[in-house]
């Protein structure tokens, strides 16, 4: 399942990666006009309409695939988070089985060693703020 994951990781960054550029790459749509005076967008590779339809059809392919793949690792993360025995966990059945385990489990606390600067004096410090 591990293997899963990475592999839908690695095609998600590679996804992310192409859909920046290609926005990157698209014009505004004040850059529209200048091709109404001349700049010689009909002579382009991808025809007189230019590389916009054709860009604008890839981001959105993109972007499907992007959510497609986010859904995915999702799905796979709530797999694995639901599983128990990736975590090691007793698998307990019973009420008894849990009380058996609890007791198991839980060890006597280490007794904590209190520096002296941090204890309450027994008798009363003199202090030279005054009373309230």
């Amino acid at each position: 399942m591990a293997t899963l994951e990475t592999v839908l990781m690695i095609l998600l960054v590679l996804n992310a990666v192409g859909l920046g550029a290609l926005v990157l790459l698209q014009q505004g749509k004040g850059a529209d006009i200048g091709a109404a005076f001349g700049s010689g967008a009909a002579s382009t590779v991808f025809g007189g309409s230019g590389s916009a339809s054709f860009l604008a059809k890839l981001t959105a392919w993109l972007a499907m695939g992007f959510f497609v793949l986010s859904l995915a690792l999702a799905f796979t993360a709530k797999e694995r988070a639901a599983s128990l025995m990736d975590l090691g966990l007793p698998v307990v059945t019973t009420p008894e089985e849990a009380d058996t385990v609890l007791t198991e489990s839980v060890a006597e606390p280490a007794p904590v060693a209190v520096p002296e600067a941090l204890t309450v004096p027994s008798e009363p410090v003199d202090s030279d703020v005054p009373d309230a």
